[in-house]
């Protein structure tokens, strides 16, 4: 029997990309733009893409709600880029400046910053407010992605 696919949004051209799963370690390129599809630095996300990435792609979204006067924030956010090619393929990475894009922190709730939220299929399976080093985020995501495969 054959591994799914994952729908994946392209992070240069915004393309819908159909990759297997079994590829995804292979360092696949968009059909449209051939630019890889793992940079491995998380994706700065607004209201006008975040659906394509969080509804649309079928690869678990890991999302930094954070603001650029957030002292914590500042203080993560070095961390949570070194953790993206640490966990890239198995999900996506993003972050969304709660100031420029407000709608979006107002979906999800967002109270506290910085915030990680992980979705798949669109929807919150976790959440964890506070800053964290690169090890922790990692450990979290990986963590929260074992616990969501579960369910």
């Amino acid at each position: 029997m054959n591994a799914p696919d994952h729908l994946l949004a392209c992070p240069h051209c915004a393309a819908m990309n159909r990759v297997p799963v079994a590829r995804l370690a292979e360092q696949p390129k968009c059909g449209r733009c051939h630019a890889p599809l793992f940079m491995g630095t998380p994706l700065a996300l607004g209201e006008a893409d975040f659906d394509r990435h969080a509804l649309r792609s079928t690869l678990p979204l890991l999302v930094d709600f954070w603001a650029p006067w957030c002292g914590p924030c500042l203080q993560m956010a070095p961390h949570f880029q070194q953790a993206a090619p640490l966990l890239e393929p198995a999900l996506r990475l993003a972050k969304v400046d709660t100031d420029a894009s407000p709608a979006l922190g107002n979906r999800f709730g967002i109270r506290s910053i910085p915030t990680l939220v992980l979705l798949r299929d669109g929807a919150e399976v976790a959440r964890q407010a506070g800053a964290m080093t690169r090890e922790q985020v990692v450990q979290w995501a990986r963590m929260q992605l074992a616990a969501a495969r579960g369910r």
